[in-house]
């Protein structure tokens, strides 16, 4: 199913919420959700400052969560030494973290909150959503072939051109995905808010599968999505 994107736009960013009802809970300026992936050079030091910045004109919260579980399988997959994909992977999400912090920092923006995706596995909202993701992964082929395209776009950058991925590295892929998914569903119940917009700065295959179906599994109503793309070159605006 396909909507209509509805455009929010100032001097930095462009905000696209994916539906009618994503708009609402865009308007409803509750909260927003940055979520950043290790080792996506899109998301820089700078580029996490400006979108902390520009968020909090529109929402009253800003969280930023980044991904740290599954990262080592990513490296695994793809020949490296179980301790090797071991250090890498720490590497590569310490250094994702420190550069949110140093970015949230720049911004000059009290009170965001960063989050490692691990801190929410022991929660019972995380474990009920996970496994509401387990489910649908096994019985709704919608979903599944969503997720496998998504995993296949994840995986491209690490492949050769024309390069299929093979079996094991798709599962880590989907491992890697599901791992996320919660925030996309229900990010309300995660962090304690009202409502809650997750973004990012391209659509992805899931989103009209979570917030465009009238079936299966999909975001809660307090979930909205948005395409979040940069209006101008990136530079940081005078403090507020």
């Amino acid at each position: 199913m396909t909507e209509t994107l509805l455009s929010t736009s100032s001097s930095t960013f462009q905000a696209l919420p994916f539906s009618d009802r994503c708009h609402r809970v865009w308007q409803r300026g509750d909260h927003l959700l940055i979520g950043v992936s290790p080792g996506n050079s899109y998301f820089s030091q700078l580029r996490i400052a400006q979108l902390v910045r520009w968020g909090r004109q529109f929402f009253a919260a800003v969280d930023v969560v980044h991904a740290d579980l599954h990262v080592d399988a990513q490296y695994a997959v793809h020949g490296y030494p179980a301790e090797l994909a071991l250090r890498r992977a720490a590497k590569e999400v310490k250094a994702t973290r420190r550069r949110i912090e140093r970015g949230v920092a720049l911004a000059g923006r009290a009170g965001v909150g960063v989050h490692a995706l691990s801190e929410f596995t022991g929660t019972a909202a995380y474990r009920r959503l996970r496994g509401e993701v387990a489910t649908g992964l096994a019985e709704d082929a919608e979903l599944r072939a969503a997720t496998e395209l998504m995993a296949a776009g994840f995986l491209a950058s690490r492949l050769a051109e024309g390069e299929a991925p093979t079996a094991d590295q798709l599962a880590a892929g989907i491992g890697y995905i599901a791992a996320e998914l919660p925030f996309f569903l229900d990010t309300p119940s995660l962090l304690g808010v009202e409502s809650s917009v997750s973004c990012y700065h391209v659509e992805l295959p899931l989103t009209p599968v979570l917030f465009g179906r009238d079936h299966g599994l999909r975001a809660a109503p307090g979930q909205g999505y948005a395409v979040i793309r940069p209006r101008v070159a990136p530079q940081l605006a005078s403090a507020a």
